[in-house]
């Protein structure tokens, strides 16, 4: 979105809900209800795209500042964020303070079996397929049945 563009937004069904945004040449159908907008910003990122604010500019006037943590994601809040690591993460300790019992010491991995068949590989051409056949082409009557030296009308005595 470009600076000093002009969002025009338009209640079509009346239910508050469902709206529709025009933008330069570009309609976008805004679904508060669903949080969901036809751009598909809103529904990958969970953060209210240009579209949804001017919906919620025409909704709530001066105070859609507050109204945008309404609808984005509650993973974006700090309650979310402090829950996350409100309990310590362990780190892993160095390779030589590991603790391993002495039947997995003693176990030993084999790789699994692999089938490698006998031979050259054989490599099927991906070009083939979407090269254009040529069509063969008279030069003495245009007809594309046959080329010139076939022709019945070829007159070389």
């Amino acid at each position: 979105m470009i600076e000093g563009e002009s969002l025009y937004v338009e209640n079509v069904i009346g239910d508050g809900n469902q709206f529709t945004v025009f933008c330069a040449g570009v309609t976008a159908y805004v679904d508060l209800l669903g949080k969901s907008c036809s751009c598909r910003v809103y529904d990958l990122i969970k953060i209210p795209c240009a579209h949804v604010m001017a919906v919620l500019q025409l909704m709530h006037d001066n105070e859609y500042g507050m109204s945008i943590y309404d609808y984005s994601s509650p993973l974006y809040k700090v309650v979310s964020y402090l829950l996350a690591y409100l309990y310590s993460i362990n780190v892993v300790p160095l390779e030589s303070k590991w603790s391993v019992p002495e039947e997995l010491l003693n176990v030993q991995i084999l790789s699994p079996p692999v089938n490698t068949k006998r031979g050259r590989k054989c490599v099927k051409g991906v070009c083939e397929n979407f090269k254009s056949k040529r069509r063969k082409k008279c030069s003495i009557c245009n007809k594309t049945e046959h080329k010139r030296t076939t022709c019945v009308n070829n007159n070389k005595s």
